[in-house]
């Protein structure tokens, strides 16, 4: 997959098959979208593009947006790229590029800019200045400008019955399996590994302490998780704790992971944490001795999950 930075440095050396939109999550019903995307491509040997936008729109044109996203732009690349397409453009959204008109994004972007040749897209897409546009002037602008425009259907939509919006109340509520079922994957966190205070290290459960760079990234509720990473190159499964470790009286939010039958040194890498499961709410115990027996529960749960696998 070939990645550019803005519409701007991409050079199509064909015709385009286009979908367009911010893509958070990439999930099952992103994923529909995409496979209709390739499978139109092969069949008319456009090239399949994804249209993308970082940050994202409501970061920019409402003030104050304080909206989580499901991926970094960095993940949601990633996950993009195992689809099996073969251009992703990232475009800076601010908002100067918000003002366009439908018919100037059509044709100054589209048309000129992506050498359009067919668009495919969900049925309740809009866009242009104010997202006044919709699929019925898409088809117009396509009659004018010689391009084809497939949408996908309401039902095939609705068949997915998923939206970032709702696997973002999944997470914000603990209920990673609703999320996972969603995502068509396990959903992830990404950051560096940095030392922390090493309480763990005291009751034989030392932990990972997980630095996320990204402050826009959904952190999902608080508690306790079963989870999987890929370290030296083998799957370890662990249990993750999101909270501010009450029982010893800290405040701040941190995010540390215990490792079963891993004890390399991790500190300054980069790790990727996927969650399996919710296990409990966090809570505050009246002795570090209360907190250890409850984490000796936690673990032989986890190993209990982990052998079904």
């Amino acid at each position: 997959m070939k990645i550019y930075n803005s519409i701007n440095s991409f050079q199509a050396s064909s015709k385009t098959i286009v979908t367009l939109g911010t893509f958070d999550g990439v999930h099952i019903g992103h994923q529909k979208i995409i496979e209709k995307l390739i499978e139109n491509a092969k069949k008319s040997y456009f090239e399949s593009t994804v249209l993308t936008f970082f940050p994202h729109p409501r970061m920019v044109l409402q003030d104050q947006a304080e909206i989580k996203l499901l991926n970094t732009i960095d993940e949601r690349t990633a996950l993009l790229e195992k689809t099996g397409l073969q251009n992703l453009i990232i475009h800076p959204f601010d908002r100067i590029f918000s003002r366009l008109t439908a018919e100037e994004f059509v044709k100054n972007i589209l048309v000129e800019r992506l050498n359009v040749g067919k668009i495919v897209i969900g049925y309740d897409h809009r866009f242009g200045r104010n997202r006044t546009a919709n699929i019925d002037d898409l088809i117009e602008f396509g009659a004018k400008y010689n391009f084809e425009v497939e949408q996908i259907s309401a039902q095939e939509i609705q068949e997915a019955s998923v939206s970032s919006t709702k696997i973002r109340t999944a997470l914000e509520v603990g209920n990673i399996s609703l999320a996972n079922q969603y995502l068509g994957y396990s959903y992830f966190l990404t950051g560096v590994v940095k030392k922390g205070k090493q309480l763990g290290r005291t009751i034989g459960f030392p932990t990972a302490n997980l630095k996320i760079e990204e402050n826009y990234k959904l952190i999902p509720k608080e508690g306790v998780y079963i989870v999987e990473s890929n370290l030296d190159g083998k799957k370890v499964y662990g249990m993750m704790n999101i909270g501010t470790n009450p029982t010893f009286d800290e405040r701040l939010l941190s995010i540390e992971i215990h490792f079963l039958d891993f004890n390399a040194d991790l500190y300054n890498q980069k790790i990727q944490i996927s969650l399996l499961k919710y296990l409990r709410p966090e809570q505050k115990f009246e002795s570090v001795a209360l907190l250890k027996t409850q984490l000796d529960i936690d673990k032989n749960l986890t190993l209990q999950y982990v052998a079904k696998l």
